[in-house]
């Protein structure tokens, strides 16, 4: 496999980083190892600046407008390895080690669920 080359970013790169209207950025969260989406979340920057400086995963929470530390209550943390920002500047891959299932289900990722046609037929059925 051939990847772009990246730049590193830092703190004082926030200012190149797009986010919107209310201050936010959608945070794609994936697991270094197996290459799997586990989640995604809103970044501010200030979450942002906490992730980097600390190297565990901050986001912001929009419904309860604070701040939290993916694992602070359950132990299931996410190591930052990196933090990669997509070419518009509007979307970040955090790349991580996690520990323990991501989903506040239990389940290893937040995608586990196939969304179904219209008829119900799962996509590439009757192909």
């Amino acid at each position: 496999m051939i990847e772009a080359p990246t730049e590193q970013i830092t703190v004082a790169t926030l200012d190149d980083i797009a986010f919107d209207a209310h201050g936010l950025i959608a945070a794609v969260v994936q697991d270094v190892a197996a290459g799997e989406v586990r989640m995604v979340g809103y970044m501010n920057r200030e979450a942002l600046a906490r992730t980097i400086d600390t190297g565990q995963v901050w986001f912001w929470s929009r419904s309860r407008g604070a701040y939290w530390r993916k694992g602070e209550t359950s132990g299931n943390t996410l190591a930052m390895v990196e933090v990669l920002v997509d070419c518009d500047g509007d979307a970040l891959l955090i790349r991580v080690h996690p520990t323990g299932p991501t989903c506040h289900t239990g389940a290893r990722t937040c995608f586990f669920r196939r969304l179904a046609g219209p008829d119900g037929a799962q996509p590439g059925e009757g192909e």
